[in-house]
């Protein structure tokens, strides 16, 4: 820098930390032989920060709305959510499975759907057929159809079917009493009815009240497979479901067939592995071969 004849102390550096650079000094060389001043650098950019350097955090703008509601829960909504606890924190609850071919049922409709109407101005559903199903096995297994109350186990003689319907507010389960002592058209009617009222919403308490047995039927809502819920004080719960043809071995061919899962929630406290089998298993069969149906069997 000496033999520029510039003063260091009087030059701005531009390299990093503000040291002195060989463009620097010959800068200021320049200027002193010209006469005027000693460069001054023009002002840099700030440094590129490091990560050690904090930076302000940018804040982005909300991309759409995030809302929340909060709706009271309505009366109906309390109670069954009431109910469902209960009946986990009571009961010993296990399901058990089976499936069913659904040809004969499948083509008995087909077959007397329209004769059925014209006579009863109903139409021939499944349910008729379950419920007729689950009284012969009933029968055969009354632990199911019964009941716990304190120390005590309360069999019933009769059959009142709580039948799971779609309410605009929720599920609801209307009560068909005396089920095993009705017709197929007697219990269709029944059904529908509480269906209209249902979407009504004109179902009362006594509607829905003192059921011995439910079933519900998740296979309209494209349910395969579910483990229902008992509906306390009753000790088992049919669920349905939707049917698919799959591959079946009949005679030693494979067939495609028009297959239903069916599951059976219980209350293991009152009824036992075995005859809770042997229940599915009585069901099964009266829907295979509906004749059963007809002469008790």
């Amino acid at each position: 820098m000496l033999e520029h004849h510039v003063d260091p102390t009087k030059i701005r550096g531009t390299g990093k930390d503000g040291r002195l650079t060989k463009d620097d000094v010959l800068a200021a060389a320049e200027a002193a032989k010209a006469g005027g001043p000693v460069h001054e650098p023009e002002a840099r950019a700030p440094a590129a920060p490091t990560s050690a350097t904090p930076q302000p955090v940018a804040k982005t703008a909300p991309t759409g709305d995030r809302r929340e509601e909060r709706v009271k829960m309505t009366r109906l909504r309390q109670t069954i959510a009431h109910r469902l606890k209960e009946a986990q924190n009571t009961a010993a609850l296990l399901t058990t499975f089976n499936d069913v071919d659904m040809s004969a049922v499948i083509d008995a409709r087909a077959r007397y759907k329209d004769l059925f109407e014209k006579k009863h101005g109903i139409r021939l559903g499944f349910m008729g057929f379950f419920v007729k199903a689950v009284a012969l096995a009933a029968k055969d297994v009354p632990s199911v159809n019964a009941s716990i109350e304190g120390d005590e186990i309360v069999y019933h003689d009769y059959l009142d079917v709580s039948v799971a319907v779609s309410a605009p507010k929720g599920l609801v389960v209307p009560v068909v009493r005396n089920a095993d002592r009705m017709t197929f058209a007697e219990i269709e009617k029944s059904i529908a009815d509480y269906g209209k009222k249902a979407k009504e919403g004109t179902l009362t308490v006594d509607d829905m009240t003192g059921g011995t047995f439910t079933i519900s039927n998740g296979g309209v809502f494209g349910s395969l497979l579910s483990t229902p819920i008992i509906n306390p004080p009753q000790s088992a719960v049919l669920g349905m479901h939707r049917i698919e043809e799959r591959p079946v071995v009949k005679d030693g061919q494979i067939v495609a067939r028009p297959m239903m899962y069916l599951a059976l929630s219980y209350d293991h406290r009152l009824i036992d592995g075995r005859e809770a089998v042997t229940f599915l298993v009585r069901v099964k069969e009266a829907i295979e071969d509906p004749t059963r149906l007809l002469i008790d069997l």
